[in-house]
């Protein structure tokens, strides 16, 4: 029987951890994670790694498998992915993908553009004249090189509109050419897809609670450990949702109490963001609202259990 995938997407907070667990006790399942930034060691609280108990529940993988000072792409994930795909095939279990980057579910399923590697000074520069002429006019000169990317990206996009430079500056072809190239996805089965949609307040406030926990838990002394590395601040890891209001804390630049506030606003407002991924993006999936959760489960169950008997 052709090797099933069970996919489990939500926003921050939501309880895709949880409802993972679940799912990979009653299918002997391999929990494979799909955040961009759990894969970093470095800062376990503020990312919401799972904690002793969990990884005691069921074997995963993907968690805290990179340094800080690395680098995690789409296509480094896919790579690690594929290992534990393979793992799952060699040892008999379901794989889980349970997470909240959009992307790299997109990448999993449908594949990812071979756009070459950018050299660092293309994206250096890129970031320079973007910082010298601002977002709009970046993404007017942008739209001379690459009409469909800049068309696509507003000019506070910062991060894509330079990638979207480096690529043509590095290669000479526009990258929205390089991601109409049909590549084969990495994973090509039957597959159950779920996305929790929580009511927004709900999660609002679990995002709050959520947030005082992991500073109860030692948020501040993680940060504080990063920032004795002196790494650079644009590396992906520094980016991880309340690291930077964390830092200007400790360099004296606002109250913690200000720091704290502020981290949970950008909280917020990546959960929106991912909402908003999730309903355009993922529409065949199934969405669950929480109050569905219970019973969903079991239907989930039910829908796996068939699977394994019909393969259907």
């Amino acid at each position: 029987m052709e090797q099933m995938a069970i996919l489990i997407a939500g926003p921050t907070a939501s309880g895709k951890s949880a409802l993972a667990l679940d799912v990979a006790q009653e299918v002997n399942g391999l929990i494979i994670n799909t955040d961009s930034m759990q894969v970093y060691r470095d800062l376990p609280i503020l990312t919401a790694r799972p904690g002793a108990a969990s990884l005691a529940r069921a074997p995963h993988r993907l968690y805290g498998v990179l340094g800080a000072q690395e680098k995690c792409s789409a296509g480094r994930w896919l790579e690690l992915a594929g290992a534990a795909l393979e793992e799952a095939r060699e040892t008999g279990k379901t794989p889980i993908f349970v997470g909240g980057t959009g992307l790299y579910f997109r990448a999993l399923e449908e594949g990812l553009a071979p756009v070459p590697p950018v050299p660092e000074d293309c994206q250096t520069r890129a970031a320079a004249l973007y910082d010298e002429i601002g977002g709009p006019a970046f993404r007017a000169a942008l739209a001379a090189r690459d009409p469909e990317s800049a068309a696509r990206l507003p000019g506070a996009d910062r991060q894509r509109l330079i990638r979207a430079w480096g690529v043509v500056e590095a290669t000479g072809t526009p990258l929205s050419a390089w991601q109409k190239i049909k590549v084969k996805p990495l994973f090509t089965g039957p597959r159950l897809g779920f996305v929790l949609a929580p009511e927004r307040v709900w999660l609002y406030q679990r995002c709050d609670a959520r947030f005082d926990a992991m500073m109860a838990a030692g948020a501040l002394d993680e940060v504080r450990a990063l920032r004795a590395r002196g790494l650079a601040p644009a590396l992906p890891a520094l980016r991880a949702l309340g690291v930077r209001p964390l830092l200007r804390a400790l360099d004296g630049e606002l109250p913690l109490t200000q720091a704290v506030t502020e981290a949970k606003t950008l909280t917020r407002r990546y959960a929106k963001r991912q909402m908003t991924w999730f309903r355009t993006q993922m529409i065949a999936w199934r969405h669950i609202k929480m109050e569905e959760l219970e019973r969903i489960r079991d239907e989930i169950f039910t829908n796996i259990r068939t699977y394994f008997l019909t393969g259907r």
